[in-house]
């Protein structure tokens, strides 16, 4: 495709750049110092979906998986990382709805646009196996973060991440994260 509006382009990237200093509040709420940003973690959940792809029996388009983990928080740039517990006092839904236009606002610009929102859109129906997988290689990489800040930190206040047993769509994401619980967790 043409690089039709190159400054069309250079928003939309700004856009993901900004995820390099949008802090995830929820860590910084917990008093992790120096907590990771929003770009860190996508990082991270794009790498974990990339080798979850390698443990599951299903077949996956892979290129689609990595968009997928990629795009998965680029809302983010302009809504910033609201933590979970926080959206429980929020209407329901308002954090689809308030992330789905961020994205169009976010690719409005661009010819692409339309690509990049079935993307992001897919992920969020999630009923692929592709977009399944990225749920899931989020959830892991957020709960092995806990672990590394707990391990670093020493904050007792990421014992609250295990008070819950979450459920993963894949059987090997499920026994990663129950490898990881803070009982199973082999010492250093």
């Amino acid at each position: 495709m043409p690089l039709t509006d190159p400054q069309a382009i250079l928003l939309l990237l700004r856009h993901g750049n900004q995820l390099k200093r949008t802090a995830r509040t929820g860590w910084v709420q917990r008093g992790v110092p120096q907590a990771e940003n929003v770009a860190a973690h996508s990082y991270g959940v794009t790498f974990t979906a990339l080798v979850l792809a390698q443990l599951i029996p299903e077949t996956v388009d892979l290129g689609k998986v990595l968009a997928l983990a990629v795009l998965h928080d680029l809302p983010e740039g302009l809504t910033t990382d609201i933590p979970t517990p926080a959206w429980r006092y929020l209407p329901p839904g308002i954090k689809a709805s308030v992330e789905r236009q961020a994205m169009h606002d976010i690719l409005s610009e661009v010819d692409f646009a339309a690509d990049l929102l079935a993307l992001w859109e897919e992920l969020q129906q999630n009923e692929t196996v592709e977009a399944r997988l990225v749920h899931d290689a989020d959830k892991l990489e957020m709960y092995l973060q806990a672990v590394v800040y707990a391990e670093q930190t020493g904050n007792s206040q990421l014992a609250e991440f295990w008070r819950k047993q979450h459920r993963f769509h894949f059987p090997a994401a499920q026994a990663l994260y129950e490898a990881l619980h803070p009982g199973r967790v082999p010492p250093p």
